[in-house]
């Protein structure tokens, strides 16, 4: 975490400021600042204008900082041209989570292979947090082939299975009506919960 610094704060606050009165050029100039918490601002008060570009975005994924990465595959979830898809294999965890929503946002196909991976009970990542994002990801796409992925995270914690559940609701097919009929006698009530609300739907 960034150590707080007087300097810093009225720096970033300045940053903020720019994107409501219409300041551009110190948005972008504010890309450079050495202090990543400045950077990230930056980047919001960019998106606020309507000024941000697929490359300012581009060059927030591969930021040293990871604080930077993060912000810039939130805002890539409203831009299907940046790929992002490269951020799951980020070494620090909320990256990885924060790209694998992003990939759910765009609708982004071709990355169901990658949050497969990383949503998959027991293969995919250690934090719990990121397989749960990827199975969620993989819902919002609702591409058939990332289907075994979301039936097998039905067998992670419960946080990952109620995503799972939830998710099932993008796919039809018997085995996904078995598998919400498994949630039904899941130990976690909300498990419970969307499967009985699903099966009602149907």
């Amino acid at each position: 975490m960034e150590p707080i610094d007087a300097n810093v704060t009225r720096r970033r606050r300045l940053t903020a400021l720019a994107g409501h009165r219409g300041e551009a050029e110190r948005g972008r100039a504010d890309l450079s600042d050495t202090s990543p918490s400045v950077r990230t601002t930056a980047l919001g008060a960019l998106s606020r204008l309507g000024a941000l570009t697929d490359d300012d975005l581009r060059a927030a994924l591969v930021d040293p900082s990871p604080a930077v990465r993060r912000r810039g595959c939130e805002l890539a979830g409203a831009w299907p041209e940046v790929e992002i898809a490269a951020a799951l294999e980020d070494d620090d965890s909320s990256v990885v989570e924060m790209a694998a929503w992003s990939l759910g946002e765009q609708g982004r196909h071709s990355s169901v292979p990658a949050l497969s991976a990383l949503a998959s009970a027991g293969a995919g990542h250690t934090d719990p947090l990121c397989r749960e994002a990827a199975v969620a990801a993989l819902g919002a796409i609702g591409d058939p082939s990332g289907l075994p992925a979301v039936l097998s995270a039905l067998d992670d914690k419960p946080a990952v299975r109620r995503r799972a559940a939830v998710a099932l609701a993008a796919f039809t097919g018997p085995s996904v009506e078995a598998a919400l009929r498994r949630c039904l006698e899941d130990r976690d009530w909300q498990v419970r919960q969307v499967a009985e609300d699903l099966l009602a739907v149907e």
